[in-house]
């Protein structure tokens, strides 16, 4: 009798590693993952990813983000904390304090909370704000488009 051999798929990497929570899908509870973490449903609790997260427009999340690089288009209500990007779509609707490296906010974007920006931000909680301000010149009720604007401490 000859005996059936099985492959062992080899490990993966933590970077293509993508845990999605698909819509119509609800979880309360943290999440703590190697890898990537796609929302498109529902999450009570806070997201702790090594590579990214992001939030899709139909997702939403309820407590505080930490990992990497973070994308929102849907909404989030809770600290977010993307140690070298955070990228805000025109979609998104954030309700909580925005600490990274870098932040890019589109136009249309809704943003209710503080946004920190700096090298190192995370590491040393010394950063710089930013704040979002109308063009020079501009009254509140001219203004089209907002800019994103870093305040020197």
């Amino acid at each position: 009798m000859a005996r059936e051999r099985r492959t062992v798929p080899p490990a993966r990497d933590v970077n293509e590693v993508v845990s999605v929570i698909g819509p119509g899908m609800e979880i309360t509870g943290d999440i703590k993952c190697d890898g990537t973490v796609r929302v498109e449903g529902k999450v009570e609790g806070s997201i702790r990813a090594t590579k990214s997260v992001v939030v899709g427009q139909t997702g939403s999340v309820t407590g505080d983000i930490e990992t990497q690089d973070v994308v929102v288009g849907g909404a989030v209500t809770g600290t977010v904390v993307g140690a070298s990007r955070v990228e805000l779509h025109d979609t998104c609707r954030v309700r909580g304090d925005i600490q990274s490296r870098r932040i890019k906010l589109d136009e249309g974007g809704h943003v209710d909370g503080r946004l920190h920006m700096g090298q190192g931000a995370k590491a040393t909680g010394q950063v710089r704000s930013a704040s979002i301000e109308p063009p020079e010149g501009r009254r509140p009720e001219q203004q089209g488009r907002r800019s994103l604007s870093a305040a020197r401490n």
